[in-house]
């Protein structure tokens, strides 16, 4: 029987066994708590460069369908997996999990205890890691791994964002501008039940989308670091400029980038947030919501920024909401349109519709 081995930058090793694409991986090594939603997770921009470890013992159980994918392609680097199902229920029709990453050049790994893994990386933090099958070159590997650059060092967001202007009109009164940081499909999905919405690349300039008649702007979810050099020149930019004039909501990564558009900091978490089970509190509400996210805004930094802090993370304690003392600008941590809660997206997206209606929050 084959072996594949799954070695992080620690020189620690799982061993187990290969399926989907067979070929040797990098990436950041993250752990998600869903119990379901594997072919989401696999293709969420958000989870670009990334080897993903499900905490959930059984993987691949309902099979995968192309109605649940989130983009046009995989974006995670690798799966790592205590076991997958290997015979789906016919429930949705479709694949299989091992033909799933076939067909999109992403190898698995199976037989790992993910528990133990998962306690790995919550005590030591994320780290890079590999995926291979050769034995014999672990050590190098190893220290190749040591040597390379953090993932989110590079642009992901120009990796994940649109490469072209698209308009979609559904009928809608009102035309919206999404600023496409990596989003999922699901982002369109919800919000085309409100408006007609112009996409525009990240680094579209804020005169560019102006000329569209747009009279809001989303800035989607999306991976990497909000405060990248590049995105610090392009949609940090553009929101800097746009925020002051239209209604504007942040998600996810678009949230960080509004935040740091207005003289806030972020910084790397030490694992991260990403299931569907994090607890967030608005008020004296709490709400079970989807995350999946490696940064987070550093609260103090938003001190004398007319930004307020109305969402906390129960968790942890970490910013998952804010908005602005006077301009119509807020932002979300989490994923609305995911609906882990029941009332789901209406929730965030009808506020940021009567924020347009009304001019304020």
């Amino acid at each position: 029987m084959a072996k594949s081995y799954l070695v992080l930058e620690d020189g620690s090793v799982f061993e187990g066994e290969p399926f989907g694409y067979r070929a040797p991986v990098f990436g950041e090594v993250v752990f998600s708590t869903v119990m379901s939603g594997y072919q989401e997770n696999l293709t969420d921009p958000s989870s670009r460069g990334q080897i993903v470890v499900t905490t959930y013992p059984l993987v691949g159980n309902y099979g995968v369908n192309d109605r649940f994918n989130q983009s046009e392609r995989m974006h995670a680097r690798g799966l790592v997996v205590n076991e997958y199902c290997k015979e789906p229920s016919p429930m949705y029709g479709g694949l299989t999990l091992d033909d799933f990453l076939r067909n999109g050049k992403v190898p698995g790994i199976s037989g790992i205890d993910t528990r133990d893994l998962t306690i790995k990386i919550r005590t030591s933090g994320t780290m890079k890691g590999a995926i291979t099958e050769d034995k014999d070159g672990i050590d190098t590997l190893i220290k190749e791994l040591k040597r390379m650059p953090a993932h989110y060092e590079s642009n992901l967001v120009a990796e994940a964002s649109c490469s072209r202007i698209e308009e979609h009109s559904y009928g809608k009164d009102v035309r919206i501008g999404l600023l496409d940081l990596g989003g999922k499909n699901s982002v369109i999905r919800d919000l085309s039940e409100r408006f007609d919405i112009t996409v525009f690349p990240y680094d579209t300039p804020s005169d560019v989308m102006k000329e569209h008649g747009i009279k809001g702007l989303v800035l989607s979810d999306g991976p990497g670091d909000p405060s990248h050099p590049e995105l610090l020149k392009t949609a940090v930019r553009t929101v800097a400029d746009l925020s002051a004039m239209m209604p504007t909501l942040g998600l996810c990564l678009g949230s960080q980038v509004v935040g740091v558009s207005m003289g806030g900091k972020t910084y790397k978490m030490k694992f991260g947030h990403r299931g569907s089970n994090q607890p967030v509190r608005w008020g004296n509400r709490v709400s079970m919501t989807a995350q999946n996210h490696g940064f987070a805004i550093d609260e103090n930094s938003l001190d004398g920024k007319d930004l307020i802090v109305d969402q906390i993370n129960v968790n942890d304690g970490t910013v998952e909401g804010f908005r602005h003392k006077d301009l119509p600008v807020f932002a979300s941590q989490y994923h609305p349109e995911a609906s882990p809660w029941a009332e789901g997206a209406p929730f965030m997206f009808d506020i940021f519709a009567k924020t347009i209606k009304g001019g304020r929050l």
